[in-house]
């Protein structure tokens, strides 16, 4: 979790350098083959999953790091060969915008914190992708969207499993009536977190499950049934009240409905291991399990229908093919697979969702 303390940050410019007007600075930028991210947030996502990924990928490349512990920045810059110009703390995080060297700012800090950093570097110039979920509120994800569209960047969610081709494969053949009419999806995500004083455990920075797991589960259903859901309830809990403090929610289950007429059951938990997604048509079913695990997705079709989805991959392959994806997309002008609208909607199912626990009614979702 970052402290916002301030280093000393070695850059090639020095004393109170102008920074350049993002439109300035975007003409000058030569054409590139290969573009440099900085991970800002040097937690065990961009440690262990994203900067080894990043070794791996052909369209882009660890160009920089953005973080408030100095003992981290000497670590990455020593195992990464990351030049001192390329290293930034919170307080310096904006001269970014004069650094030819970076062209996409990966935000992977606590959901809390999305909205500032997302702004500050589209208002710096730099293409911007950003960790799941996209946002604690809506409004703050349309000003993501909004400061990355005005600015002329790229805004990219951290979606993984669109990427995935298992799941590209599964939903695929949903779409062409493999099983018929979509009637009923039953989706879970969960694990048992032990930690207690991790920011997932902090309302204030963006916790419970819903907005981390439950991600996870409101993807399962609407891919699946390829519809957004008109209305929800929901029912959370907590069996750690000394961890998920104040009503924050350790477990939450949730019931959509669709325009179809297809219902979906999602929960999602830190208290308990699960990963599936069943899905139910009028001429078979589909089982994915593990549904969105990172050591690999895996599934297949049944009860009048038949095939194996199962592509094999090695970590962190998903998260490799994720950046290249993007950066992919940026270098040829062309959309981004999940765009920051995709993140807007999930966030206001989830919005849709606390309010139906709260209230115990049905919330509908406009």
């Amino acid at each position: 979790m970052p402290t916002r303390r301030s280093f000393l940050h070695t850059t090639a410019l020095t004393g109170a350098a102008a920074i350049l007007p993002n439109a300035l600075w975007s003409a000058t930028r030569p054409a590139k083959d290969k573009l440099g991210v900085a991970l800002v947030g040097l937690g065990y996502y961009s440690t262990d999953l994203l900067a080894p990924a990043l070794q791996q990928t052909n369209n882009c490349y660890l160009a920089g790091i953005v973080t408030g512990t100095p003992a981290k920045a000497e670590k990455w810059k020593k195992q990464y060969n990351i030049p001192d110009k390329n290293i930034y703390s919170y307080q310096t995080f904006d001269q970014v915008a004069n650094n030819p060297d970076i062209d996409v700012i990966y935000v992977v800090l606590p959901p809390s914190m999305h909205e500032e950093y997302v702004v500050r570097a589209a208002k710096a110039g730099k293409h911007v992708w950003v960790e799941k979920p996209m946002a604690v509120t809506a409004k703050e994800c349309q000003n993501m969207i909004d400061a990355c569209r005005k600015n002329k960047v790229s805004l990219a969610v951290g979606y993984r499993l669109h990427h995935e081709p298992n799941t590209q494969e599964y939903v695929r053949a949903l779409r062409n009536g493999k099983i018929g009419k979509i009637q009923l999806v039953s989706c879970s995500a969960g694990y048992y977190d032990s930690r207690t004083d991790h920011w997932k455990q902090k309302k204030e920075m963006g916790g419970g499950v819903m907005y981390d797991m439950g991600v996870y589960v409101l993807q399962g259903a609407r891919l699946a049934t390829g519809e957004e859901p008109i209305a929800v309830t929901a029912q959370q809990f907590t069996a750690r009240p000394n961890v998920y403090k104040n009503g924050l929610d350790e477990t939450s289950m949730a019931q959509l409905i669709f325009p179809s007429g297809a219902r979906a059951a999602v929960q999602s938990s830190y208290g308990m291991n699960m990963n599936f997604l069943h899905v139910t048509g009028s001429k078979g079913t589909l089982e994915m399990a593990p549904y969105s695990a990172y050591n690999g997705v895996k599934g297949e079709f049944m009860d009048g229908a038949s095939g194996k989805i199962d592509h094999p991959y090695e970590v962190p392959w998903q998260q490799a093919k994720q950046m290249d994806d993007d950066a992919d997309a940026i270098l040829k002008n062309k959309p981004v697979l999940v765009p920051g609208e995709e993140g807007l909607r999930d966030i206001k199912i989830v919005e849709a969702i606390y309010q139906a626990a709260r209230t115990g009614r049905e919330v509908k979702i406009g």
